[in-house]
């Protein structure tokens, strides 16, 4: 089996208050930076293969504290990008959850298409679609990728069997590890979900 630990990014000053999505920019906070190191320090023990990453510097700072370690160079995959927002990019949560389109994103995702941006099923594809090809590229090892909470939860929610609009059940924490076990007849095992540094 390949063994995929899924990080969502360390947390920034928008974690929690605002879609950051795919606008430029957003770097961890101190505490962000803290809580990566951490959790690097956590999974220094891991045998890690490969450390991937998404473009967005959230996660390539995360992924760079995950990789040291192991004296690995974090690669890019635009598959771990977070949910393009579109129109709704950059703003805050607390206006979005008064609107129609934030309950159906509750209720029924797999609905969603955000205003000139993504479906929540596209991000599911290719969240999928990122796991199994590390999964095929790495067999019978261990890898990181560092991504966002919505890839993370949906590939979650295809891999436990679970339809699409329960996704947002499952909410992994910022700097936390998902870990998944995966084998070529497609045999998946969840081994871990959202642990983080100061989890025992």
């Amino acid at each position: 089996m390949t063994r995929l630990i899924l990080i969502r990014h360390a947390p920034t000053a928008e974690t929690g208050k605002r879609l950051s999505g795919r606008l430029p920019g957003v770097p961890l906070t101190p505490a962000g930076r803290q809580a990566a190191a951490a959790l690097a320090r956590r999974l220094a023990g891991a045998p890690l293969a490969a450390v991937y990453t998404s473009p967005l510097l959230r996660c390539r700072q995360t992924a760079a504290a995950v990789a040291a370690p192991h004296r690995l160079v974090p690669l890019v995959r635009h598959h771990l990008a977070d949910t393009d927002y579109g129109d709704w990019s950059g703003r805050a949560l607390s206006a979005v959850r008064r609107t129609a389109l934030w309950r159906l994103v509750r209720e029924c995702p797999s609905q969603v298409t955000f205003p000139a941006g993504e479906s929540l099923p596209a991000v599911q594809e290719r969240a999928v679609a990122a796991c199994e090809s590390v999964g095929a590229a790495h067999p019978s090892a261990t890898v990181a990728l560092v991504t966002h909470s919505d890839v993370i939860a949906t590939a979650l929610a295809h891999y436990l069997g679970m339809p699409l609009d329960l996704f947002p059940r499952l909410a992994p924490a910022a700097a936390s590890a998902t870990i998944l076990d995966l084998a070529g007849d497609g045999d998946v095992r969840v081994r871990a979900l959202g642990v983080t540094a100061e989890d025992t």
